[in-house]
């Protein structure tokens, strides 16, 4: 709120300000496919494989940042109605869980991004010895060690984030995991026209590889859509807590519920990705909905 008001002092940028309507509307739209998404691995038992738990590692995170935006806005308003205040104890507690929710919802969806590129490079490059490698047993460990050190690193950020030391590792983390995730799909980009070659004489393998491929690609969409909808808004932390008297600085700033709004939309863009690229989720959908109707 200081930097906010500060920042209208030094530079001449309109603070942009999205309706809550849209808000809201977004937000719910976002919940609600990624709901979506879960019941459908739920019902069908087809689904039930390491990638797709992955995937709903993922559902989970979008839904996280969605909830928490929602939360935001609804204390917000709260606020403006005079039912709570902005220096209260109560008020301090709940805008420390919210900023819990809110790196939550980031940690859990680079390391998820991060279980699925993983995913894809073993079935990619250790594809006779996938089911082997990737157990279903090991996919819930993976996740439960997820969710555990994400937790667990979003309650202790929360607590201390007007720490330097706090603030530094927790920006620096999403370029560096951003970074080895682009450097495993060089690697694996480079590897695979070599790797198709070498088993081009199997029966299947022309089939398999260009499955396995796809599901790379999607990966990749994935990655695409995350940094788009994620970046500015760690922008945003970098510069309010290392340059928040800077014009340039206050002028980006100024556009903070647009990059808010690019959060929730990467909730709504996940599960079209999820629907479009996978036939087996896209039966799944369509049952469920002859069901319904």
């Amino acid at each position: 709120e200081n930097i906010s008001d500060f920042s209208l002092n030094i530079t001449d940028c309109t603070q942009v300000v999205v309706p809550e309507e849209v808000f809201f509307t977004v937000a719910a739209a976002g919940i609600l496919e990624n709901l979506l998404v879960l019941v459908a691995v739920i019902r069908n038992k087809n689904l039930h494989l390491p990638m797709y738990f992955f995937i709903c590692s993922l559902a989970i995170s979008d839904m996280l940042g969605s909830l928490y935006k929602t939360l935001e806005n609804i204390f917000i308003i709260l606020c403006k109605m005079g039912y709570l205040t902005r220096r209260g104890d109560f008020e301090k507690k709940l805008d420390d869980a919210m900023d819990s929710m809110f790196i939550l919802s980031l940690l859990g969806s680079i390391f998820s991004l991060l279980a699925i590129a993983a995913d894809r490079y073993i079935t990619i490059f250790y594809a006779l010895r996938y089911h082997n490698i990737m157990t279903l047993r090991r996919a819930l460990v993976i996740l439960a060690i997820i969710w555990t050190f994400c937790a667990g690193s979003s309650i202790a950020i929360a607590l201390f984030s007007y720490e330097a030391a706090t603030v530094i590792p927790f920006t620096i983390l999403f370029p560096l995991m951003m970074f080895f995730i682009l450097c495993l799909y060089v690697h694996m980009f480079l590897l695979a026209r070599s790797h198709a070659k070498k088993i081009a004489s199997l029966p299947t393998s022309t089939v398999h590889q260009r499955t396995n491929m796809k599901g790379a690609i999607t990966l990749t969409i994935f990655l695409g859509v995350f940094l788009c909808c994620w970046a500015p808004f760690v922008l945003h932390i970098l510069l309010a807590r290392f340059c928040p008297h800077n014009p340039y600085c206050a002028c980006y700033m100024s556009i903070f519920h647009v990059n808010g709004t690019l959060i929730m939309c990467n909730a709504i863009i996940d599960p079209m990705i999820f629907a479009f690229r996978s036939p087996e989720l896209r039966s799944t959908f369509k049952k469920m909905f002859y069901c319904a109707r």
